[in-house]
């Protein structure tokens, strides 16, 4: 990794900078700034990870009328946490959140430890630099943070190179968010360092122009904002297929599975799943031996950031005889009048279809 130093910017001119920028153009109407508790601002920083702001607001305003404190969240079942989150993505966030509640009650009396970075960031799901972002907004207590946004700016400014993921390089990107954060003004600072990547220091197209750091920024310099930070080295993603099966009642319902607390689609209600067309007719051998396969629907891909999933659906009408499905793990959902559980995906977007065309409909009209 080589570094080059941005031109004569001491902290001190540095803050300077940022915090008129920030005075004039900077957010301060968002959801989450007003009433800053830690708990409001935990989860408005966990939903923020990896999702856009104009996104998360209506799914902060439901979330914080539904479960007004760390106690409610922490009372509350998984499912309908679940349920709240469908359609953010990342759902191992909501379930480490439901977690963290719990801990903070358990282990805490119900008070975040923004006393300490250490016990804050030893919260499930949150880490140093949400820790620090927590406690520095919540409390004005001085604490560093280092989200994608504030590593963009840093590593643009300075000319830092090499993928943040790499040990040097965050250590370096540390280094600098360190020797940059002030000791006053800190819920400004956060939320400036934030706005700064998130409005004009963007991913795509940088407004350069009018960043107040343009005419010392060795990236602006070089012609190279897009080249820094650098990205992860790319893998082919792989690819997998599987058959869900839509598995209609003669009432319209569909039989849903839940997922295993970790891993894809952790603890979220799913389709019956199937890596072939034989392990799905043999299931259905076994578990309603008088079903009708309807033709398949069109596949369609789902991307994970790890791999692309290429699903088929397979709608298949039971009709009104007795079926060998258990219970344990699994319930009939009625698509007409969904129930608050957390599903995913492309999961709710195949139930919505079936809610506006129900295969029982079909089956009555023959």
């Amino acid at each position: 990794m080589t570094q080059a130093h941005a031109i004569d910017l001491s902290p001190d001119a540095f803050q300077s900078r940022l915090f008129d920028w920030f005075d004039r153009h900077g957010r301060k109407t968002l959801p989450w700034q007003h009433d800053k508790t830690p708990y409001r601002v935990w989860v408005s920083e966990i939903m923020l990870q990896q999702t856009q702001v104009a996104t998360v607001i209506p799914y902060f305003e439901r979330f914080m009328a539904r479960f007004p404190s760390v106690v409610h969240l922490a009372a509350a079942n998984q499912d309908e946490v679940l349920h709240l989150w469908t359609g953010l993505g990342y759902y191992a966030r909501a379930r480490n959140l439901h977690r963290a509640a719990q801990v903070v009650v358990a282990e805490h009396d119900g008070e975040f430890p923004v006393h300490s970075l250490d016990a804050m960031a030893a919260l499930p799901g949150i880490g140093r630099s949400t820790a620090g972002a927590i406690i520095s907004i919540s409390t004005g207590r001085r604490a560093v943070i280092l989200d994608g946004n504030v590593k963009r700016v840093l590593a643009r400014l300075h000319g830092v190179e090499g993928w943040p993921g790499r040990t040097v390089v965050q250590r370096e990107l540390w280094r600098l968010a360190e020797r940059y954060t002030p000791s006053e003004r800190l819920p400004d600072y956060s939320q400036a360092m934030m706005d700064l990547g998130a409005t004009l220091c963007t991913r795509g197209k940088p407004s350069c122009l009018i960043c107040p750091f343009a005419d010392v920024c060795i990236a602006h310099a070089r012609g190279e904002e897009r080249r820094f930070p650098e990205a992860k080295p790319k893998k082919a993603l792989p690819e997998r297929h599987t058959r869900m099966l839509l598995l209609c009642d003669g009432d319209g319902h569909v039989l849903l599975e839940q997922r295993p607390p970790s891993g894809l689609w952790g603890g979220l209600w799913c389709l019956p799943q199937f890596d072939d067309d034989t392990a799905l007719r043999d299931w259905l051998a076994l578990h309603a031996p008088k079903a009708r396969l309807d033709p398949s629907w069109q596949p369609f891909t789902h991307t994970f950031s790890h791999f692309r999933l290429h699903i088929t659906p397979q709608p298949v009408m039971l009709g009104r005889e007795a079926t060998h499905v258990g219970e344990s793990g699994r319930l009939w959902y009625n698509p007409r009048s969904p129930a608050s559980i957390g599903l995913a995906a492309p999961v709710k977007a195949l139930l919505e279809t079936l809610a506006q065309h129900p295969m029982h409909a079909k089956e009555d009209a023959k």
